[in-house]
């Protein structure tokens, strides 16, 4: 009876596994790594005309309420998150109203708090602010002479404790008809207040780097006071007030959210150079595998757990804080081409997600030509993104230093900020000063290294990295004050999980320096 050899190869791309997928198989979830949202603090509960009514007593005191103060928005950075596009889909978060005041004394009830949740390494910046509050404090503050009419008026409600009525700032008893209200003599008008807790805001303009896990949320913008109650206009000359404050408008606030992912080890890499395949091997991702380029459109984020499950992990080390690390993140960057930090190919889309990630790994495809050169290639990329953002740094701080708008200067038209057509495609954060590109640690993945006629390529690669390290060659980005201490390669064939073993070690001793 004939035998057959069998054929590895054919056997493989017959038979679908996680490392070799079907072009199907994979999970893609919904990523967002930039939106607006507009935040809008709770307004406050109106206060309540109210009287007491009892047996016996025909004509009670006042005894309404004050309203409820509104709802906080908070923010809260999370290691769960990886994406914006939750917040993306909401574009307003709003806190609760408070509730009016009752009668009987009874105030009214808080409105409900709102808190947004973001992803660790999102970046918070206010575009546009609206507080009505702020502004009454400072048109009450502005010199006297640029507004004698109302010097005037002010000194008249003085004198004769006195003020005019205002249908924003007034709440009349229920059944009164105008000409009553017309007769009626209101008090002067109470300051505008303040929430306690707008202590704990941010200062005005709002700039959030949030770049580690919180574990209590942080106050964005407090609500609003609430109204008050006629008890609070009771005078010897008037037991029965029969006017009460609305609620004070709550305040708004444009953000502009942009996500850097956070990860230890960051896949750098052409178009379709198994960067997605090698995250599979050392993760349980699954991520998109196909043999086209740009198959991966978004960053994906994978984690390799240190643990065999044996008793004993594959790799101990400790973090500086003390603890034995358990695993470590790997974000894949999709592909990047050249002139990417021009834009080419979204390339300042995905070259922003390489600031944040403590390593670098270089995945080379040692198939498809010098691998020397790709990786020279993706250096300069990564210098020129570099430089493009220190002088945007240095110009962000020249125009603050040179132009200052205080806060309360920089409110928007309620219409501008309640609009739905918010536009999206506005100006991109300017760079936030993190540890330069250069000068992390990095190394090589040479991919495909089971194929033939891969060997000499490799070589030429070790023999470059070698010069690189010892001085005979500068560093491929060019700049000074590189990292170049401990450069070195790993030859792996990610399809088949070959090689793959040695680079969670390798990543440790980087995270180290």
């Amino acid at each position: 009876m004939p035998t057959s050899t069998p054929n590895y190869a054919t056997d493989r791309q017959t038979s679908p596994s996680h490392l070799d997928p079907t072009p199907d198989d994979y999970t893609l979830t919904p990523f967002a790594d930039r939106c607006i949202v507009v935040a809008e603090a709770g307004a406050g509960g109106h206060g309540c005309v109210s009287f007491l009514r009892e047996k016996y007593i025909e004509e009670g005191p006042a005894n309404g309420g004050d309203g409820g103060s509104g709802g906080n928005v908070y923010i809260q950075a999370v290691r769960g998150e990886t994406s914006l596009h939750k917040i993306a889909r909401r574009r307003l978060v709003k806190a609760g109203r408070g509730k009016n005041g009752q009668g009987k004394m009874r105030g009214g009830e808080r409105g409900s708090d709102v808190l947004i949740t973001v992803p660790v390494g999102t970046i918070v910046r206010e575009i546009q602010r609206h507080d009505p509050i702020q502004n009454e404090i400072d048109e009450q503050q502005r010199p006297k002479r640029s507004r004698r009419k109302q010097e005037e008026s002010d000194m008249t409600a003085e004198i004769e404790g006195t003020g005019q009525y205002r249908k924003d700032k007034w709440l009349v008893f229920p059944g009164m008809v105008p000409s009553e209200v017309n007769r009626m003599t209101f008090p002067k008008l109470p300051p505008p207040r303040k929430s306690h807790l707008a202590a704990l805001q941010p200062a005005a303009p709002i700039w959030l780097d949030l770049d580690k896990h919180m574990e209590t949320p942080m106050l964005l913008a407090a609500g609003s006071m609430g109204g008050m109650g006629n008890t609070h206009f009771m005078s010897p000359f008037s037991a029965r007030p029969k006017m009460a404050t609305r609620g004070d408008e709550g305040m708004k606030i444009s953000l502009q959210l942009e996500l850097k992912i956070l990860a230890d080890l960051g896949l750098v890499g052409l178009p379709n150079a198994g960067k997605s395949t090698l995250l599979r091997a050392m993760s349980n991702s699954r991520a998109r595998v196909g043999n086209w380029a740009f198959t991966t459109l978004q960053p994906n984020v994978g984690t390799v757990v240190l643990d065999d499950h044996k008793g004993r992990p594959m790799v101990s080390k400790r973090t500086r804080d003390g603890r034995l690390r358990e695993n470590f993140t790997v974000a894949d960057v999709p592909g990047l081409i050249e002139d990417a930090h021009l834009d080419k190919g979204l390339g300042l889309g995905f070259l922003r997600h390489v600031e944040r990630a403590a390593v670098l790994a270089f995945v080379i495809d040692l198939s498809a030509g010098d691998a020397v050169q790709a990786l020279k290639l993706l250096w300069k990329e990564l210098a020129e993104y570099e430089m493009q953002r220190g002088k945007e740094l240095n110009a962000e701080t020249e125009r603050r230093m040179v132009k200052y708008v205080p806060p309360h200067m920089r409110s928007a038209p309620d219409e501008a900020l309640d609009s739905p057509d918010l536009d999206m495609s506005i100006d991109p954060l300017p760079f936030v000063p993190t540890t330069p590109i250069s000068a992390k640690p990095w190394f090589v993945v040479a991919t495909k290294a089971d194929l033939p006629n891969t060997q000499e390529n490799y070589e030429a690669l070790q023999r470059y990295l070698t010069d690189v390290r010892t001085g005979v060659q500068p560093h491929p980005s060019g700049l000074k004050n590189a990292w170049k201490h401990n450069t070195q390669s790993i030859p792996i064939s990610a399809i088949n999980a070959e090689g793959v073993a040695a680079i969670p070690q390798l990543v440790m001793d980087l995270l180290e320096e």
